[in-house]
């Protein structure tokens, strides 16, 4: 049987995972639309922009949205959770 613990943390990892998808996908979508227009429309953008580094350009910003709206979700639980903690062992 899993601790008390162990089950905050995997709530907390799944909120984390949940949130970052979430935006990952928002991030994605923002990021593709600019994207595909400055590879349509300016001549920059039709000279340097093929379809392999649009998908570079967008799956890295997707990724980062992911990475780092997960960590933060993650962090601000634990300490929320931190501080209950505290306050209960006070």
């Amino acid at each position: 049987m899993a601790s008390f613990n162990q089950e905050v943390a995997k709530k907390q990892s799944h909120d984390g995972v949940v949130a970052g998808t979430k935006a990952a996908g928002l991030a994605a979508i923002l990021t593709a639309i600019p994207t595909v227009a400055i590879a349509r429309k300016l001549a920059w953008g039709r000279a340097n922009l093929n379809y392999t580094a649009q998908a570079l350009v967008i799956s890295t910003v997707a990724g980062a949205a992911y990475f780092i709206v997960a960590d933060k979700t993650i962090l601000a639980s634990a300490r929320r959770n931190s501080f209950k903690n505290n306050e209960a062992g006070n």
